[in-house]
């Protein structure tokens, strides 16, 4: 444990976009992703709408990934994965909404196992492998959720009864808000949009706005800021030693997942480099051989 200075370093996206059926999110979200590649083929959708993506195919040639049910968290991980294998700099997941509620997502799995508040303990840790897999992802990532209408049974003065009208909520596991750098709320049919949740401090408390690729480019700029992973590759490549590595990979927390396997083939560089200086020792030193051997 240690003191020391904070540095910003530059960050994959996390972009939420939420609202009712109709209101834009699958349009602003691919408006959105091609603003931060810049490259319709670097962007890709995993579709769970019913193909609602080829309803823009004249937008640009982005790739899909269609997703039918059932709609486990397993399924959507591996969507994501092979996105990643596949270059892609920009996921859009929508929506997320079906990996919770959906044919074969959490909510059902829960139900099969018996509905029991215990049986969580068998679902959770595979949401949470989900949540997972796009915090960690080596790409930028823009989800999609649906919001439905949150109710309350609240008793007024004369202790009647009454049904409260709270606003909307996410259909997804509460909290998700939380794992996002940016999470935009679509208001109406206008596609206009408000930040609930803003890490950067470009959209929030701010007026509401129209999402499009403008929006993508400001969020990639800021992304953009600060220590890139290049820069952490070229300190793994230049590591003399295996210290100096353990060293490198506890400096950048927030960056482990992505340089993780760098660290490994770096260590494994080494292991064979001295290999190697032992041996050639061995041969102009034979004597060291054999002290070595009766030692």
């Amino acid at each position: 444990m240690k003191l020391k200075k904070a540095e910003r370093h530059q960050v994959k996206l996390r972009v939420g976009l939420s609202g009712p059926s109709g209101f834009g999110k699958t349009y602003s979200a691919l408006l959105l992703a091609y603003g931060i590649s810049n490259d319709w083929e670097k962007v890709v959708i995993i579709d769970t709408e019913n193909n609602s993506a080829s309803l823009y195919s004249h937008l640009g040639d982005f790739n899909v990934i269609t997703l039918q049910e059932p709609f486990s968290p397993e399924r959507y991980i591996e969507a994501i994965k092979l996105c990643e294998s596949s270059n892609i700099e920009v996921i859009i997941i929508d929506s997320i909404s079906h990996e919770w509620q959906g044919k074969g997502g959490c909510l059902e799995i829960h139900e099969q196992l018996g509905g029991r508040f215990n049986d969580w303990a068998r679902v959770t840790p595979r949401h949470n492998s989900f949540i997972d897999a796009i915090i960690q992802s080596t790409c930028h990532i823009v989800t999609t959720s649906r919001r439905k209408v949150d109710y309350s049974l609240d008793q007024d003065s004369n202790g009647k009864t009454k049904v409260m009208k709270l606003g909307t909520k996410e259909i997804t596991r509460e909290g998700f808000e939380y794992e996002l750098t940016l999470n935009l709320e679509l208001l109406n049919d206008k596609h206009l949009v408000s930040a609930s949740k803003d890490r950067t401090g470009l959209f929030m408390n701010k007026p509401e706005f129209v999402v499009n690729s403008a929006t993508g480019k400001r969020l990639i700029n800021w992304c953009n800021q600060g220590l890139s992973i290049d820069k952490i590759f070229e300190e793994i490549e230049s590591c003399e030693s295996i210290e100096g590595l353990r060293i490198i990979y506890a400096n950048y927390p927030n960056q482990q997942s992505q340089i993780h396997q760098k660290i490994l083939n770096r260590k494994s560089d080494l292991d064979n480099l001295n290999s190697q200086i032992i041996s050639h020792d061995e041969i102009i030193n034979p004597k060291n051989q054999i002290k070595n051997e009766h030692t």
